[in-house]
């Protein structure tokens, strides 16, 4: 049988793969979604079924924003490139964020995201970029905004949901993010760069199969942001017309 080389993949094949698992869930999470907004399930969003699933994938996706920073810090190339190329992505970022509020607010005007996920990544990278190449650092931060976090209430913010309605913003969003405890996600997430590019290396001298999972995560992992923004148009779309085709025919 064929082998494979990790170096197939033109990326950190793990981190591909890891953040591939988050895109996955992604996908089900919201395509359940979209089942209960139709009548076809029936569920509370406050269940802590519910709660938990939405937590694991904001974990996976967070780590993995402090993950790629710190792979990216490490490339052989000059700081001033680094530098332009974190901006160019921060720009991608910007756009894909100011899509996701225009379209949210054109198709559900009372419930339009001001500050979701791609809002929240866009702000904790600038915040993060000085520490991505310091994994032990950006870690203890993480693990110190953590530990504040569950056992004090210095991070709570009971009246920034207030503020934020007063500005303007509707009471119901489709998705909001606060900065506390998912801020030290990111900050993790360092020192699973680190260890994985270890990893990675180890493989070198060894090959992997080619399994058709490993090829599916990866393209997942690698088109992320793409994957992000078109797949409810075509999961929303899907069931919209099943329920429409469900009471026009039966």
């Amino acid at each position: 049988m064929q082998t494979l080389s990790p170096n197939i993949y033109s990326r950190n094949f793990i981190l591909d793969i890891y953040r591939g698992i988050a895109v996955l869930l992604m996908m089900i999470f919201h395509f359940c979604w979209d089942l209960r907004e139709f009548g076809f399930i029936d569920y509370k969003l406050s269940d802590p079924f519910w709660v938990t699933f939405r937590s694991i994938i904001l974990f996976l996706f967070l780590t993995a924003i402090g993950w790629a920073a710190y792979l990216s810090h490490k490339k052989p190339i000059s700081s001033t490139h680094k530098t332009r190329q974190f901006l160019l992505r921060q720009r991608k970022l910007l756009a894909a964020a100011a899509l996701i509020s225009f379209a949210t607010y054109t198709a559900f005007p009372y419930q339009w995201i001001y500050f979701g996920i791609l809002h929240f990544i866009l702000i904790v990278s600038f915040i993060h970029y000085p520490f991505a190449s310091y994994p032990l650092i950006s870690a203890t931060i993480g693990l110190l905004i953590g530990i504040i976090y569950y056992s004090t209430d210095w991070l709570l913010f009971p009246n920034i949901y207030h503020f934020i309605i007063n500005l303007g913003a509707p009471q119901n969003t489709l998705d909001i993010i606060y900065p506390f405890p998912w801020v030290a996600c990111v900050f993790l997430g360092s020192i699973l760069g680190q260890l994985s590019n270890q990893l990675e290396q180890s493989f070198h001298s060894h090959t992997l199969k080619p399994l058709l999972i490993t090829h599916f995560f990866t393209w997942l992992g690698q088109n992320a942001l793409s994957i992000y923004l078109l797949h409810q148009i075509i999961l929303y779309g899907l069931v919209s017309l099943t329920a429409y085709l469900l009471v026009s025919f039966f």
